[in-house]
C-alpha cells in the first residue's frame, strides 16, 4: 500500500526517464544492426529489461551499463531452444514476434497470465501471408506463441491495426532484413498513429528507407542494413503526463524538463487537451510547463494517445461538467481492461464514470479518498496517485507495479511537495 500525501504542491521542475516506446524500438533496431550501437538515456524498467533479455537470448551482445551498448546480430537472430519470457510487456512480444521470424527454427514467446489475454491474432495472420508459420498455442489469438523462423517467402501482405499499431511496427522493423522486403497494406484506419511515425523515425536514424502513402501503405525494400551508431532516447511524454496532470488538479505549475513540441510522441497532445480544459501551457527552451486553473470538461478522441486516457480520466474527475473520452476500445486489451478499471476506481472516489464500448463519460465533482485497486497496471497506479495530491485518504494498492515503466515514480512524485 502507498498512501499519497495530500499536501500543497509547489511550483516545480521534474525530470522523467527516457521514452519506453523509443527505448524498445531503439534496442531492437540496434540488435538488428551489424556492429555496436550505444543507447543514451535508455529507460531502465521491467519491460525494457525483458526486451534486452530476449535480444540477448537470440544473439545480441549487451552491456547493460549506462549508456547501454548493443552489438547486433546483423538481421539474423540465432536459434533459441529456450522460451523468450516477456512478462506482461505487450510491446516486447509484438515487436519481437516479427524479429524472430527472421531467424532459423522454432521460437516460443511466453509471458504472464494477463499476457495470455492480450491480442496478437492480426499480426500472426499477416505473418502467415508471407509464409511464416505463426500460431497462438491456445488457439485464442493471444500468447504464448510459436513462430517458425526462416520461412519468409512472400512480399505483399495486409495487416489490421484496429487493436494495436504495434503489429505494423513489428512488420516494418523486420522488413529491411528480409530478402524481398515487404509491401504492406493496412486494412482500415490504424490506432495510435504517432507510434507508427516513431518506428519509421527510428528506422531512418539507423539508415533504413521506408516509402509510405499516409497510414495505408508502406513499402520497405529488402536487403537493407541497419547501421550501428549512437542514439539518445528523449524523455517519455507518457510519464510527463502524470506531472502535467498533477499541475492541472492542484492549480500549481509543473515543468517537465528536456521536452519540446518537436517530439514524435503522440502523448504530447495531452498538454493541448489540458489547455482546452482551462490550464495554461508554456513551451519553454528547457521544457514544457503546465499551470492548473479552474477545470472544465471536454470531449476528445484519444485513439492516438491511449496511454494518456488514465491520466485524463483522473483529471476529469476534478473538472466541472462531463468529459467524454472516445475511440479507445483497444484499451480493454492493455495491462488491464483500463476502461472498466477506470470506471470502477473513479466510482470508489464518488465520481460518476460510465464505461461504454469505445470510451468513458466522466462527470466531474469532488473526489473522496479511497483505496485504489491497480490491477497490476502501472498506469492505473500512477494516474490515481496524482488524485491523492488533492484528495486526502487516497491509498494505492500494489505500488510496486510502477516498476514496469517508471521505477522511480514515487520518489519523483514526492519532489512535488517536498
Amino acid at each position: 500500500m502507498y498512501a499519497v500525501d495530500a499536501k500543497p504542491v509547489k511550483n516545480q521542475s521534474v525530470d522523467v526517464p527516457g521514452s519506453k516506446s523509443f527505448t524498445h524500438r531503439t534496442f531492437i533496431a540496434a540488435a538488428l544492426a551489424d556492429g555496436v550501437s550505444t543507447v543514451i538515456n535508455a529507460l531502465d524498467s521491467e519491460d525494457t529489461r525483458l526486451t534486452l533479455g530476449a535480444l540477448d537470448q537470440i544473439g545480441a551482445v549487451i552491456d547493460r551499463n549506462h549508456p547501454v551498448a548493443i552489438k547486433g546480430f546483423g538481421g539474423r537472430p540465432r536459434p533459441c531452444a529456450e522460451p523468450l519470457y516477456l512478462g506482461n510487456s505487450g510491446t516486447s512480444i509484438r515487436l519481437l514476434t516479427g524479429v524472430v521470424a527472421l531467424g532459423k527454427g522454432r521460437y516460443r514467446l511466453t509471458g504472464t497470465d494477463r499476457m495470455g489475454q492480450r491480442p496478437i491474432a492480426d499480426l500472426l495472420a499477416s505473418l502467415s501471408q508471407i509464409g511464416v508459420p505463426a500460431r497462438s498455442e491456445n488457439s485464442n489469438g493471444c500468447p504464448p506463441l510459436t513462430i517458425e523462423g526462416g520461412r519468409i517467402n512472400g512480399r505483399r501482405l495486409t495487416i489490421r491495426c484496429s487493436e494495436s499499431s504495434q503489429y505494423l511496427s513489428a512488420l516494418l522493423l523486420m522488413a529491411p532484413c528480409t530478402e524481398k522486403g515487404l509491401d504492406i497494406t493496412v486494412d482500415g484506419d490504424p490506432v495510435s498513429k504517432p507510434y507508427i511515425d516513431m518506428t519509421i523515425d527510428i528506422m531512418d536514424r539507423f539508415g533504413i528507407a521506408v516509402s509510405r502513402s499516409g497510414y495505408h501503405r508502406f513499402t520497405v525494400e529488402g536487403g537493407q542494413r541497419y547501421r550501428p551508431g549512437t542514439h539518445t532516447v528523449e524523455p517519455d511524454c507518457s510519464q510527463a503526463g502524470y506531472f502535467w496532470g498533477a499541475a492541472a488538479i492542484t492549480g500549481s505549475s509543473v515543468k517537465v524538463k528536456s521536452l519540446n513540441q518537436e517530439t514524435r510522441q503522440g502523448d504530447i497532445r495531452l498538454v493541448r487537451v489540458l489547455e482546452e480544459m482551462g490550464c495554461t501551457v508554456s513551451w519553454e527552451p528547457d521544457g514544457i510547463t503546465v499551470t492548473g486553473n479552474r477545470l472544465r470538461g471536454v470531449t476528445v478522441d484519444m485513439a492516438d494517445m491511449p496511454d494518456m486516457v488514465p491520466t485524463l480520466a483522473v483529471v476529469a474527475a476534478f473538472a466541472e461538467g462531463k468529459t467524454v473520452i472516445d475511440n479507445v476500445a483497444h484499451l480493454r486489451g492493455k495491462e488491464s481492461d483500463r476502461l472498466s478499471a477506470l470506471a470502477a476506481e473513479l466510482g470508489k472516489m464518488g465520481i460518476e464514470a460510465q464505461c461504454g464500448e469505445t470510451g468513458l463519460v466522466i462527470t466531474g465533482g469532488t473526489p473522496k479518498g479511497a483505496e485504489i485497486e491497480t490491477y497490476r497496471d502501472h498506469r492505473i497506479a500512477m494516474s490515481f496517485a496524482i488524485a491523492g495530491l488533492k484528495t486526502p485518504g487516497t491509498v494505492i494498492r500494489d505500488p510496486g507495479c510502477v516498476a514496469k515503466s517508471f521505477p522511480d515514480f514515487w520518489q519523483v512524485l514526492a519532489t512535488l511537495y517536498a
